[in-house]
């Protein structure tokens, strides 16, 4: 059975805790990704996501001017990257996310979302009609 570290994303993108919602939205369009980790410092210390995006818009938040400190998801859910995609599922939805950070060690090295899940789960029901 494969791993959360065998389907997880490797390159982690990240954008300083000052960076303006703004940015933020148009770095993850820009890369075709649905979240990016907040560094402070050389410690991460949040997530934004699509999700958190749409909120701030209809919430009326000035996306140009608030940093994506003030809105990010703390602290981050993680899952060590030798547990099995059924419990990073299951995580995901008892915590009511759709990104993970992997962890190897307490560690982030990389990003599962409920995409990557989604394919994965797809892949293995096809293989098994």
């Amino acid at each position: 059975m494969a791993t959360v570290g065998q389907l997880m994303t490797r390159d982690l993108s990240a954008v300083p805790g000052e960076t303006t919602i703004q940015e933020a939205a148009a770095h993850m369009h820009g890369s075709h990704i649905g979240s990016l980790l907040v560094e402070t410092g050389e410690t991460f210390s949040g997530i934004i996501t699509e999700t958190d995006v749409v909120r701030a818009v209809a919430e009326r938040i000035d996306v140009a001017g608030t940093a994506v400190s003030q809105l990010m998801s703390k602290p981050i859910v993680s899952v060590e990257k030798e547990l099995s995609p059924h419990y990073a599922r299951d995580l995901m939805a008892d915590k009511h996310t759709r990104h993970l950070a992997v962890t190897d060690a307490g560690a982030i090295v990389g990003i599962i979302s409920a995409r990557d899940l989604l394919a994965y789960f797809k892949t293995v029901s096809q293989a098994a009609v």
